[in-house]
């Protein structure tokens, strides 16, 4: 919950103060500056590292940039009590030139959601900052001595006091949480009193996370009411005392629940910006207003390459933008070429070397990689460079001063073999067309919720061909339209002619399509072929299909399951199956989801993803069996696949494979974390994967040989005739 105090004009060269009061109760100076610039203050979220002040920047107060690569700018553990720190409330002094800030002192994953503690802090720069700790019971034992939490404080200047007073929310015993205030000492490091409340509800519903912006002659707070979840507004003509609720309604535009509003003036207009956290839904809304009374949604002009956390933004001048970009700004350069994989660009800050993965057909001669700088910085040379001898030297200039060198060499990698963010992939080979055809889920949505399947089309396993969509559930699918997730496919030669039986996970149901081409398009059957449990199981979801033809028998069989491994016969029309032959046949405690079934010399190997998809751990392995129902046989070492820190590759799981028809040639296809940002994306890799293939190799006794994973992939496979 960062929260920034905003000046009505900004900032101010204090030569003297009128009598007059500006936006946010701060006296208006007889000479001012203009601000042409934002920083937002933020922190991400509650994981270990995630309570850390974070700094981005904007020159429109719509578009903002990260500062310092979304890391910290202050080291909580060396400035809290807890090690966590949030909600922080950035000021810009009287004298135009001071800044002060205060924070929570909180660390979630140790205390959950009580706390005892705030942080006041002071700077003169906005770069280098002091701090004092303020435990509240400890301070104020007789008043205060039985709080439990202490949340979200904020400041703002008191012309009539000509202090500085700052308000935040506490809770005791069975009391809900209210708004209180206390005046700062001179030197910004503790209270000259006691606190005392500020704000009484009218319906004495527990209230947090204040906000108050002057304007017109009134002190308007904005405050999250815990009773309706949504933001309540309170107004007054005084600054300490009398707020009455303005309207018993939310004042947000959102339907959720939402939390730590944050109020800014854009420079050199009218209109006000109120933002908020949505905290449900992990993201952010942004709402316009010019009198703080209604107000609406403009999230589609607004956009951030962070995901912010209670966040507050405040108007600065150029000098302190730039101040700003010179100690955390990231002005290294960004590749816009379309020949290279951009996803994947590796940039090592330390020794400002950067690999650019370009594509297998790309002249290296005289590749251009149209480099980008933000923040108004410029990169040289311009134009096409010759890489085949080595690193080429760009130069990147900040005004007239060099900002930094940078190394840019290329490799040609291919891994990932498609561009973009999938995971899950089946594979087939079509003996219809003579081409491999590869199978993901669309990924790179919050929460795993693509709606829609691509597939994807080869010669040699190597270069690869976008066949654009093949299923849309919104579209194609009457019974669901969510949550598409983990296809495979199987090719039948019926009547002289072939079809294709897709089977698909929709809302954790299992449904099938079909179709005469394998890029489709797929025709639903209607209606889900699983959407029930196996008898006797009581957990997991039904999702993960995977679709098997044994040689030997001729028969057709479905496996599915997380948390459990089920499998039976399908019918001879391919989109049903025979009940009657359903059976559990879940390998061991390893076992999470995404099985793979495929024969070798007579032996069956089942594959299996074990442990989260966005766990680093993630990753693959087998069990071998005489017959497609089992029983399964479980080596000691049975590991197909993992992680190889050493190269950056991390939670390679959900796979499938593919023997290049006539040959015991073998690869094996699966995803991973997206390279090389993903480790550092916490849960969110779980849905920013990428599809790469590697060799899998047998030893003479028919057992998997360890997979290491790579960068560099599969060379190309003989194109093979129809």
């Amino acid at each position: 919950m960062y929260h920034v105090i905003r000046q009505g004009f900004c900032c101010l060269l204090f030569a003297s103060v009128v009598a007059s009061i500006g936006n946010c109760g701060q006296p208006v100076a007889q000479s001012e500056r203009d601000c042409s610039a934002y920083l937002f203050a933020y922190f991400i979220g509650n994981g270990p590292g995630e309570e850390q002040i974070r700094f981005a920047l904007s020159d429109d107060g719509y578009h903002f940039e990260a500062l310092n690569n979304n890391d910290a700018v202050i080291d909580s553990s060396e400035i809290s009590t807890s090690g966590g720190v949030r909600d922080p409330h950035v000021l810009r002094g009287v004298d135009g030139e001071t800044f002060y800030m205060v924070v929570t002192d909180l660390h979630v994953p140790t205390m959950g959601w009580k706390n005892f503690a705030m942080v006041l802090m002071k700077s003169s720069d906005l770069v280098h900052w002091t701090s004092t700790k303020i435990n509240i019971p400890e301070t104020f034992p007789d008043r205060f001595g039985n709080v439990y939490r202490v949340w979200a404080p904020q400041t703002i200047y008191d012309p009539a006091e000509e202090k500085y007073m700052v308000y935040f929310s506490m809770k005791e015993g069975n009391d809900p949480d209210k708004i209180y205030y206390a005046y700062a000492n001179e030197d910004f490091t503790g209270f000259e009193s006691a606190p005392e409340q500020l704000y009484f509800s009218p319906t004495n519903s527990a209230c947090i996370d204040a906000d108050i912006v002057f304007k017109d002659g009134k002190y308007s707070m904005f405050y999250k009411s815990e009773s309706g979840g949504g933001i309540r507004l309170a107004v007054s003509d005084r600054l300490t005392n009398g707020y009455q609720l303005h309207t018993s309604d939310r004042v947000d535009c959102s339907r959720d629940a939402v939390e730590g509003s944050g109020i800014f003036k854009l420079n050199d207009s009218d209109q006000y910006i109120l933002m908020y956290d949505v905290y449900t839904k992990g993201k952010y809304q942004f709402t316009t207003s010019s009198d703080l009374r209604s107000f609406e949604v403009i999230d589609s002009e607004v956009s951030m390459d962070f995901h912010p956390r209670h966040g507050t933004v405040m108007p600065i001048t150029g000098e302190e933008r730039e101040r700003l970009l010179r100690q955390w700004g990231d002005l290294s350069p960004v590749c816009e070429s379309e020949h290279v994989n951009r996803l994947n660009v590796v940039v090592d800050h330390e020794t400002g070397a950067i690999e650019l993965p370009v594509k297998p057909d790309v002249d290296v001669t005289s590749l251009d990689p149209q480099f980008t700088v933000a923040h108004d910085a410029d990169v040289l040379p311009k134009g096409p460079q010759d890489f085949s001898n080595g690193a080429v030297e760009y130069t990147v200039w900040f005004g007239k001063e060099r900002a930094g060198t940078f190394d840019v060499s290329v490799v040609v990698n291919h891994n990932p073999v498609i561009p973009g963010y999938f995971a899950d992939p089946d594979i087939l080979y079509s003996h219809q067309l003579g081409r491999f055809f590869l199978y993901p889920t669309s990924d790179g949505f919050d929460g795993w919720s693509g709606t829609y399947f691509n597939t994807f089309s080869s010669t040699n396993l190597v270069d690869w061909v976008d066949e654009r969509c093949v299923l849309d559930l919104k579209k194609d699918v009457e019974w669901a339209d969510r949550h598409a997730w983990a296809p495979c496919i199987i090719e039948k030669k019926k009547d002289g002619g072939y079809l294709y039986y897709y089977y698909f996970t929709a809302a954790q149901k299992i449904g099938v399509a079909v179709a005469s081409h394998p890029s489709g398009p797929f025709v639903d059957s209607g209606r889900p072929l699983i959407d029930f449990k196996p008898s006797g199981i009581n957990r997991g979801q039904e999702i993960d299909p995977d679709v098997f033809h044994d040689p030997l028998s001729g028969k057709d069989y479905l496996y599915w399951g997380n948390g459990y491994l089920a499998v039976a016969e399908l019918n001879e029309d391919m989109i049903s199956i025979d009940r009657s032959t359903i059976e559990t046949i879940t390998p061991d405690g390893t076992f999470r989801e995404g099985v793979h079934v495929f024969v070798r010399n007579g032996t069956y190997y089942f594959l299996w993803s074990e442990n989260d998809t966005r766990d680093a751990d993630y990753r693959v392995r087998y069990a071998t069996a005489k017959s497609p129902t089992g029983p399964l046989e479980i080596a000691d070492d049975n590991l197909v696949i993992a992680k190889s820190p050493d190269v950056g590759i991390f939670a390679t799981g959900h796979c499938s494979t593919i023997q290049v028809p006539g040959t015991d040639q073998w690869y094996i296809v699966y995803h991973r974390f997206t390279y090389p940002k993903g480790i550092e994306m916490g849960a969110a890799a779980g849905y920013h994967r990428e599809v790469c293939i590697d060799p899998i190799q047998f030893d003479d006794r028919g057992r998997i040989v360890r997979v290491v994973p790579t960068h560099r992939g599969v060379s190309s496979v003989v194109p093979l005739a129809k």
